[in-house]
């Protein structure tokens, strides 16, 4: 069995890309664990080992996936805001400059064990304060690294380099490529 070891809505909808076939159970850890301990470019993915190995603890015969996103901006992670105000600071950060994307993801079989990082950049056009409190408002991004989703489609992105799947949550074309190539053989 195929474990999903996450609690976003975001990454169940993309996972149905590669599959169908899994469920989902998440992980109880605290996820700012590692946080100015690593490197913000291996976060993503030592926090996705932190969530693969607490529920390949409990289902050692079943195959896990685990993943974690962050947002760098100018040096700095910015993670999931607890409120607006936090919301709204951060997409003042953002107006106007590029920044990274990573998702770091672990899958665990019986036999096998992958991890890996994938990069992409987000380039945000330069926002008005009311646009930033309207988004704010319209999808309360509260549980969104950066406090945007690019699924939204608010208007605030101008480009992006890399893939799409990866800024909402999960990177499915590195997945299809060096895990669901290779599962079961």
């Amino acid at each position: 069995m195929l474990i999903l070891a996450s609690s976003s809505p975001r990454r169940k909808t993309l996972l149905k890309k590669l599959t169908s076939d899994y469920t989902i159970i998440v992980p109880e850890i605290d996820e700012s664990l590692l946080d100015g301990i690593v490197d913000p470019y291996l976060l993503p993915a030592e926090e996705s080992k932190l969530k693969a190995y607490a529920i390949s603890a409990k289902y050692p015969n079943d195959e896990i996936l685990s993943c974690d996103t962050i947002v760098y901006l100018d040096g700095q992670v910015l993670g999931k805001p607890h409120n607006e105000e936090t919301a709204i600071k951060m997409l003042k950060m953002e107006s106007g400059k590029k920044q990274i994307v990573i998702s770091g993801y672990t899958y665990i079989s019986p036999t096998k064990e992958i991890t890996r990082s994938v990069k992409s950049v987000v380039y945000f056009k330069e926002l008005s304060d009311g646009q930033i409190v309207e988004y704010v408002k319209k999808y309360q991004p509260l549980g969104k690294a950066g406090a945007y989703g690019i699924q939204d489609e608010a208007g605030l992105i101008e480009r992006i380099e890399g893939s799409y799947d990866n800024i909402v949550g999960l990177p499915v074309e590195d997945l299809r490529k060096h895990v669901f190539s290779i599962r079961g053989k």
